[in-house]
C-alpha cells in the first residue's frame, strides 16, 4: 500500500458574499478532487487542540499524528533543523521575518505594511541577513539567512527568556505599537528589531529594490520562538518509510524532525506562484523509488490569504487541483493500492488574513474501495456531514488504517 498526503496550507475558508455565499474551495473549478470525492471518505479534522494557537507548526504536527501537548516545543527550531543549524539544547530559536513597515520617525507608530518584505527574492534576502549578521551578531545572537523573507535566529543559551511575541502576517496593514515584544525579555528583541531598521533602510540591497518598485525590507520582526525539538521517527511509528516535498523550512524541517527524506524542488517557492506540477511528479518520483509514504506540502493559498487576495486563492486552489491532483491521476493506475488524503493544515480565512482554529476538511481516497456514503463533494459545508476527529493528531491513524 502507498500512502500520499497531499497538504494545501490554508486552503479552508469561510462564506464569501462576493462568491454567492461560497467558500474559495466551493468556487474554485476542481474537476479532479470532485472526481474523488465521488468515491471518498470526506469529514472535518480539529487540528488545533485547544489552548494552542493557530500555526502550521502545531497543525502540521498534528496532521502527521504527533500530538502537540506532547511533542510541540515551537516553530523556529523547526526551521533551524531544516536549515542544518545546530541547536543546543538550552538555545532559544526565533523566526526572523525581513518586513515592511510604514516609514514614521517613531519606530512603534508604525505600521505592518507587508510581512513578506513583497515576497523578497532569496539572493537579495541573503545579503540584508548578512548584514543584520555583522552588526548585530555575537556571542549571544546569531542570524542565519533562509529563504525569502523567512530567517532563523538564535539566542544562544536563551531557553529560559519570557517573551510574548506576534506573527507578522496577524497584524497586516496593523499599527504595530500594541504587537510589538512583551515579556520580562521583550525589550532585548525589540531593542533588535529596532536596530536593524538603521542597518536595513539605506542598504544597497533595498535601494535598489525600491528603484524597481518593490517594497523595501525595512526591519527584522521577531515571533516563533522555540527548543530544541524531539520527535520519535515516523517509520517506528507507523512502520512506512516515507518522504517530505515542500519548500518551505518549517514543514521541512518537522519532516527531518520525524525522520522524512527531505525533498525540494526546483521553482518551488514557498509563496502564491509555485512550481505544483513539479511538487506532484517529485511525490511520484518517490512513490516509485520505493517509499510507502509522501507528504506533499503546498503553501500557496495561505499566503493568498496572508495578503487578502481572493483572486490569488481561487487560482492556487484551482492550480492545485489541475497540476498536482490532475498529475496524481494521471498515474494513479500505475498503483494498485494507493490512499491519498487531501487537507488543509488549518482555515486561513480572508476575512482576517490569518489563521483561524477552525476544525479542516479532508478527503480519503483508497484505490480499494468505493465510499458510497461519501459526501460527493470536497468543501468546507459539505465535510460537517462525515466523520469528526476530535483530537486531530489521531487523523493519520484513522488514514492508514481506514
Amino acid at each position: 500500500m502507498k500512502y500520499l498526503v497531499i497538504l494545501t496550507d490554508g486552503m479552508a475558508d469561510y462564506s464569501i458574499a462576493e462568491l454567492g455565499g461560497k467558500t474559495p474551495l466551493q468556487f474554485a473549478r476542481t474537476p479532479n478532487m470532485d472526481k474523488l470525492a465521488k468515491s471518498s471518505v470526506i469529514g472535518k479534522a480539529a487540528t488545533i487542540p485547544e489552548g494552542f494557537p493557530p500555526g502550521s507548526d502545531v497543525a502540521n504536527l498534528s496532521v502527521l499524528g504527533y500530538d502537540p501537548a506532547v511533542y510541540y516545543t515551537g516553530r523556529s527550531p523547526l526551521e533551524a533543523v531544516s536549515m542544518g543549524v545546530n541547536l543546543h539544547d538550552d538555545d532559544l530559536a526565533l523566526r526572523c521575518n525581513l518586513v515592511t513597515l510604514s516609514s514614521e520617525d517613531n519606530y512603534d507608530a508604525r505600521t505592518m505594511l507587508d510581512y513578506s518584505a513583497d515576497e523578497i527574492p532569496t539572493d537579495a534576502s541573503n545579503q540584508l541577513i548578512s548584514a543584520i549578521q555583522s552588526q548585530l551578531g555575537d556571542e549571544q545572537f546569531a542570524f542565519y539567512p533562509g529563504i525569502s523573507y523567512r530567517h532563523l535566529l538564535v539566542w544562544k543559551a536563551g531557553f529560559d527568556k519570557e517573551l510574548v511575541l506576534t506573527p507578522p502576517h496577524d497584524i497586516s496593514e496593523q499599527k504595530i505599537a500594541a504587537y510589538l515584544p512583551q515579556g520580562r525579555d521583550g525589550k532585548v528583541v525589540l531593542g533588535l528589531m529596532k536596530k536593524s531598521q538603521e542597518i536595513l533602510k539605506d542598504h544597497p540591497v533595498n535601494l535598489s529594490l525600491t528603484a524597481s518598485g518593490h517594497k523595501p525590507a525595512n526591519s527584522i520582526w521577531l515571533w516563533g520562538e522555540g527548543r530544541k525539538p524531539s520527535l520519535p521517527s515516523f517509520a517506528d511509528k507507523y512502520s512506512l518509510k516515507g518522504s517530505v516535498v515542500c519548500a518551505v523550512d518549517l514543514v521541512r524541517g518537522l519532516g527531518i524532525s520525524a525522520g522524512l527524506k527531505p525533498v525540494s524542488v526546483n521553482g518551488a517557492t514557498g509563496g502564491v506562484i509555485t512550481n505544483f506540477k513539479g511538487k506532484a511528479e517529485a511525490a511520484i518520483k518517490e512513490l516509485d523509488s520505493g517509499k510507502d509514504f509522501v507528504f506533499v506540502h503546498i503553501e500557496s493559498p495561505d499566503e493568498s490569504s496572508h495578503q487578502g487576495s481572493l483572486e490569488h486563492k481561487i487560482w492556487s486552489i484551482e492550480q492545485i487541483d489541475s497540476q498536482v491532483i490532475g498529475t496524481i491521476l494521471n498515474v494513479i493506475d500505475h498503483y494498485p493500492e494507493i490512499k491519498i488524503m487531501i487537507l488543509p493544515d488549518h482555515p486561513s480565512p480572508l476575512s482576517i488574513r490569518t489563521h483561524s482554529s477552525d476544525p479542516v476538511p479532508f478527503m480519503i481516497f483508497d484505490s480499494r474501495h468505493t465510499f458510497k456514503e461519501s459526501a460527493g463533494s470536497f468543501d468546507e459545508i459539505a465535510a460537517d456531514r462525515g466523520p469528526f476527529i476530535s483530537a486531530g493528531h489521531t487523523l493519520m491513524d484513522y488514514f492508514i488504517n481506514l
